[in-house]
């Protein structure tokens, strides 16, 4: 067994799905993860802001929209207009689901997964219909039933002991040897919807590929492999043939597009090599990324954008050591907020996060544990791992650097967005 993973840049039209298809024609015993169509994820969160502010006729225009672009590439697809129920379905209990939410704002991530679910749906109900179509037989499967995950919305873990028998059951036995499923989503043990953080489809094929004993995973994108940087940042960007598991989850961690954080783990559980391959040309080899492999000699540039510098220090000028760091950090973990880069005096913490719904929040119940708070936002975390004095000198030197933290290898600034 094989799994592939295509990103929804891959499937954004009718072509990406042509493509997706000559790419798995010569598989068998293939496990296919896809994610929602090109920029779905962003309408349908548009859809849960307008839940969110009680606008239903601003909710109800996006999901006419969605089913209008969908039904265009089905369209496409078939050279006729054609419909498929599965997916009208779909769209019908989408707009059910909008229209009977009551929302409080304790509920906003369990409503959130429910509605950016439906574009994973969506996707692979079309692409599992045109497959059948086009003479693969295939088998759809629904994400939500297989992938057990803790009771917990909008990044949510998996629970590989819980979910191993379910997907093997629908795997096992099966007389097509072509599966598809849904990356992003799975089911929590209440039975309601749940995503695993954005981009969390990698994620979900490196869970469907330890549960299936895969041989490889294969993650389909846009460049010709992992780069040293994002090209439509650092237009001199490289490639990189081949990374460690080590190095991959370090990148990850730092910001770094090439996969998701949760990723690696189970494929370095069972020694499972993953792919990184161009989407346009499956003839190029892309980068490899399993347990040993060739070191990398070139810097590597990583950029998170839309970050927020939170400093906290204490009224009374106590330390902010031990037991304060404890409750600082218990507090942001309940509301939810990831640090990326911690920087902390005697007596002051700053803080690299997420901007998050829930920032204002945390600030306020600092302030009430005793914490003078301040937050600066619109800001970047530039990453660069293997820096040379020239790069140190072109970007952490600058006026618009507000902090910055080296080691011998790695070079992280905190800097004003651009």
């Amino acid at each position: 067994m094989k799994v592939y993973k295509f990103g929804g840049a891959s499937v954004k039209n009718a072509d990406g799905v042509r493509n997706l298809r000559s790419i798995v024609s010569d598989e068998e015993n293939l496990f296919v993860i896809v994610s929602a169509m090109g920029k779905t994820t962003n309408a349908l969160e548009r859809v849960f802001a307008g839940v969110q502010k009680g606008d239903l006729a601003f909710s109800n225009a996006e999901i006419e929209a969605l089913r209008a672009s969908h039904a265009a590439i089905i369209d496409d697809l078939y050279h006729e207009p054609h419909r498929i129920e599965a997916v009208d379905a779909l769209f019908d209990e989408l707009e059910k689901l909008v229209a009977d939410i009551k929302y409080r704002d304790e509920d906003a991530e369990l409503w959130y997964d429910a509605i950016v679910s439906y574009g994973e749906l969506v996707s692979t109900r079309i692409i599992s219909d045109y497959l059948n179509h086009s003479g693969l037989p295939n088998k759809w499967i629904d994400m939500r039933r297989c992938i057990v995950t803790q009771q917990r919305h909008k990044d949510a873990s998996v629970d590989l002991e819980a979910s191993t028998p379910l997907l093997r059951a629908e795997v096992n036995g099966a007389r097509e040897k072509v599966f598809i499923g849904q990356g992003f989503i799975g089911g929590a043990p209440d039975g309601t919807t749940t995503t695993l953080g954005r981009e969390g489809s990698d994620y979900s094929a490196a869970v469907a590929a330890y549960i299936l004993d895969a041989e490889s995973m294969a993650v389909w994108k846009d460049v010709d492999g992992v780069l040293n940087a994002d090209p439509k940042i650092f237009p001199d960007a490289q490639h990189i043939a081949e990374l460690s598991y080590l190095d991959a989850i370090e990148l990850a961690y730092s910001g770094a597009q090439i996969i998701h954080p949760k990723t690696i783990k189970p494929l370095q559980n069972k020694n499972i090599p993953l792919y990184v391959r161009p989407f346009g040309d499956k003839r190029k080899p892309g980068t490899v990324i399993r347990g040993i492999s060739a070191r990398v000699d070139i810097p590597i540039l990583i950029l998170k954008r839309d970050q927020v510098l939170i400093n906290v220090r204490p009224r009374d000028f106590s330390f902010v050591l031990e037991e304060r760091l404890a409750e600082i950090f218990s507090l942001l973990a309940r509301y939810r907020i990831k640090s990326h880069l911690v920087n902390n005096s005697a007596v002051n913490l700053s803080l690299c996060v997420d901007n998050s719904w829930h920032i204002s929040e945390a600030m306020k119940a600092l302030r009430a544990d005793g914490f003078d708070v301040m937050h600066i936002e619109g800001m970047e975390l530039l990453t660069i791992r293997g820096y040379t004095t020239e790069l140190f000198d072109r970007y952490a030197l600058g006026r618009d650097v507000y902090l910055r933290q080296a080691t011998q290898s790695t070079l992280r600034i905190v800097r004003k967005g651009k």
